[in-house]
């Protein structure tokens, strides 16, 4: 098991454990930020295709300010095994938090102009990049987690396998709100959902 951050070279995870073995993995989690764990086992590739991999979020010295938090981690499944080109495979369908389509017909509910912190994470192999856009708003980016302040205001952000951020934004409107790759093969193929933003007046 192979942890992303800083740690020593005996808790890096690169050597295979045999069958009936066993070996405890200890160090300090740092940087602060959203890091992933995941198999490091030939053929690496394919085993994060079947989901060995995991996020894990180590919170910075200095609390950041309340938000309504929550994650979405972004999968790839080659359900065929089909090969498109020589040693290039291609993936059918696509997800947030392993099922497809799922935040589509299910809509996360939030409250409207709360603020909302989403710890994302792409796990997509045989996708070069994917995007990740919300509609009708702009989120702060936090480069992996690892910065206090932002670094970019935008709607539309481009990351490669295991990159991950921090994004945060509220809705000043109530109503269903889209979100989604900026790949439509990627999104039309399961990997949409919807933000629900229940009006803040319904509750007074």
């Amino acid at each position: 098991m192979h942890f992303h951050g800083i740690h020593p070279a005996e808790m890096d995870g690169v050597t295979s454990i045999g069958k009936g073995k066993e070996t405890v993995y200890e160090f300090e989690a740092k940087p602060y930020g959203v890091h992933l764990y995941h198999c490091h086992v030939s053929p690496v590739t394919r085993h994060i295709s079947k989901g060995l991999y995991g996020m894990f979020i180590i919170d910075p010295p200095r609390k950041r300010p309340p938000a309504d938090e929550m994650v979405l981690v972004m999968s790839g499944y080659d359900i065929d095994g089909d090969i498109k080109t020589e040693d290039i495979k291609t993936n059918e369908l696509y997800a947030f938090n392993g099922l497809p389509d799922f935040y589509n017909k299910h809509p996360i509910p939030i409250y409207q102009n709360q603020l909302i912190r989403l710890y994302i994470l792409n796990m997509i192999e045989y996708d070069v990049a994917v995007t990740f856009h919300i509609h009708a708003n702009m989120f702060n980016v936090y480069p992996t987690g690892c910065t206090i302040k932002p670094t970019l205001k935008t709607d539309v952000i481009t990351m490669g396998t295991a990159e991950r951020h921090i994004l945060e934004f509220a809705y000043s409107f109530p109503g269903n709100y889209m979100f989604h790759p900026h790949q439509d093969q990627i999104a039309e193929n399961g990997c949409m959902g919807q933000f629900s933003v229940i009006p803040s007046n319904k509750f007074l």
